[in-house]
């Protein structure tokens, strides 16, 4: 279970953002980074670890990117949209190029075709937040 839509309904100050939207993506930020840092993990304890280590990497600065982003979503008192969308765009790419970096190890290796997909639809969060921002 999630926090993040009850504590956004009792926020004191009104949200002025999509709220929807909102929770959807800070969700989809920490699952994201959680899946990122188990792939990350999952990719060390393999046979071929050699190949897989730009798939760490990515993996671990997407994590990163997620969390600190989730974790800025979730403030919500003198909410800055110019900066708020400025990492919400830095997330949205550092998911899709995790997103891509797992999908060329899917094949081989069931954890990355499962953090792609969270990345895939952390990715897809951000956008559409970014797009309640813009409104």
């Amino acid at each position: 279970m999630s926090y993040a839509q009850p504590l956004l309904e009792t926020h004191p100050r009104p949200i002025p953002v999509d709220r929807e939207a909102l929770v959807a993506c800070i969700e989809s930020c920490f699952d994201c980074a959680q899946s990122c840092t188990a792939c990350a993990d999952a990719c060390l304890g393999e046979d071929d670890v050699a190949a897989l280590v730009r798939c760490v990497r990515v993996c671990q600065d997407c994590s990163d990117a997620c969390i600190a982003t989730g974790r800025i979503l979730s403030r919500q008192t003198e909410l800055e949209p110019r900066r708020v969308r400025a990492i919400v765009e830095a997330c949205a790419q550092a998911c899709a190029a995790c997103a891509e970096e797992c999908e060329s190890h899917a094949g081989h290796h069931e954890h990355c075709r499962v953090c792609a997909e969270a990345c895939r639809r952390c990715e897809d969060a951000c956008r559409t937040l970014l797009s309640a921002l813009a409104a």
